[in-house]
């Protein structure tokens, strides 16, 4: 190391943020997470004992991944390397395994390589590293905003323990700001200041878990607020709400929280939920994502859920899929509520889809021939062949209905869209039996 670098480690740690000064050096002060590091858990007793596999650490931001690892480094006897996906390159880790063999083959001494943002390398930076795991070249931990499973290779997953880190309690974040702002070496201390219970209980609600998110915010205010006549800083709730202006909303739109909070929004309308539904609407449109994507899904569960039970759902989708085009936000979240609404307020029937995903089923497994007379009459010659021959013409009959074999002679019998007894579809179900019964 030259006299610059020294310099420059120095003054990093004076400068880093709060949130990077406080991480925990050990277990003990650790905070939150306690179902996979409490005392009688895996994670706890491996770490202590110095026994580490590899290792995945999904989760949301802010909820101590890279603390963890930290942690790690500070309390194994192996080599402790640390690269982040986002400008690490495969020179990176080929220097990392080099050194790693060299560590085992001169000292025999293990390696343990943190990967941050590891769902950020691409198939063939994943590929590159799983050899030297397999072959406990290196220990791997990967921390991972989205779900491992679909982000990280597979391969990879099977060789790993995946821990899910939640975001951290109320709580929780409370003692982590009472550390921040009280602690003379890693927090605040020495500007003595101090936190009124209110805006403590404000931070640590609208923080949402994060704990990033609570740090930078007390940080923030702790230097930039006025000393009292008293000669100390008084973070109130009118600092704190200054301090963050807008909740963060835990949500990617290219991330599983995107398919999470969709996957919810849909099953919140599908049951008949207009309350939950229009509060996950609310989220997604908060955090910014396509008014045109949501429109669409609305379309989809209209027709999938609703179905013929209140066959107007489609069309309440539609027209606010056209309308949202034609105006755009701020007020297209007038027509989205009021869509999602309807469309969870309505009676339900997927009848309609299980008649499709049947026949589907059918014409995959099942060879037929169409009826010779429902068969195109329209051409000449078609009378020679046989085609048309036969047909009745349904509007020359009473209620414009007469019974006729319609189905492949293979599959004469089978029956795929079966109505329910619910909205409008009884009504349906009650003139086809009729029909078919007279």
């Amino acid at each position: 190391m030259d006299l610059f670098d020294y310099m420059r480690e120095q003054n990093s740690d004076k400068e880093s943020p709060l949130a990077s000064r406080l991480r925990p050096t050990c277990l003990e002060e650790v905070v939150g997470q306690q179902h996979i590091i409490g005392k009688d858990k895996l994670l706890y007793r491996a770490i202590k004992a110095d026994k580490l596999g590899s290792l995945i650490f999904y989760g949301p931001p802010g909820t101590g991944k890279t603390t963890l690892a930290k942690v790690i480094a500070n309390t194994t006897s192996a080599e402790f390397k640390q690269i982040n996906a986002t400008i690490a390159g495969k020179k990176d880790m080929e220097e990392v395994v080099q050194q790693a063999k060299n560590n085992m083959g001169m000292y025999g001494k293990k390696t343990i390589l943190f990967v941050d943002e590891i769902h950020r390398f691409n198939k063939g930076q994943q590929d590159y590293l799983l050899p030297f795991v397999e072959d406990g070249t290196l220990i791997l931990i990967g921390a991972t905003t989205e779900n491992p499973y679909f982000e990280v290779n597979g391969a990879l997953i099977s060789r790993s323990s995946v821990f899910e880190l939640k975001p951290l309690d109320k709580e929780d974040i409370k003692t982590l700001l009472r550390r921040a702002v009280h602690d003379n070496e890693k927090g605040m201390g020495s500007y003595h200041a101090d936190i009124t219970d209110e805006a403590l209980e404000f931070l640590a609600d609208i923080s949402g878990g994060d704990a990033r998110n609570a740090l930078n915010a007390i940080e923030l205010g702790v230097l930039t607020t006025e000393r009292s006549e008293d000669g100390k800083i008084h973070i109130t709730i009118d600092v704190a709400q200054e301090c963050i202006q807008k909740r963060v909303v835990r949500y990617d739109k290219t991330g599983d929280n995107h398919y999470d909070t969709i996957s919810a929004f849909i099953k919140s309308m599908r049951g008949s939920d207009p309350d939950a539904a229009v509060y996950y609407l609310a989220k997604m449109l908060y955090a910014g994502e396509d008014i045109k994507f949501i429109a669409r899904r609305m379309m989809i569960c209209a027709s999938e859920d609703v179905g013929n039970a209140d066959p107007n759902a489609l069309t309440v989708a539609v027209s606010a899929s056209q309308a949202i085009e034609r105006i755009g936000m701020p007020e297209a979240q007038i027509i989205l509520a009021q869509a999602a609404t309807y469309i969870a307020s309505a009676p339900k029937s997927n009848a309609s889809y299980l008649s499709i995903a049947t026949a589907m089923d059918s014409v995959k497994s099942q060879k037929t021939t169409i009826p010779a007379h429902l068969q195109d009459a329209h051409y000449k010659g078609s009378a020679q062949l046989g085609h048309g021959i036969g047909y009745k013409y349904a509007h020359d009959y009473p209620e414009h209905y007469v019974k006729q074999q319609y189905l492949p002679d293979e599959i004469r019998d089978a029956k795929f869209y079966e109505p329910t007894e619910i909205g409008y579809e009884k009504g349906i179900k009650e003139r086809l039996e009729r029909l078919r019964n007279n």
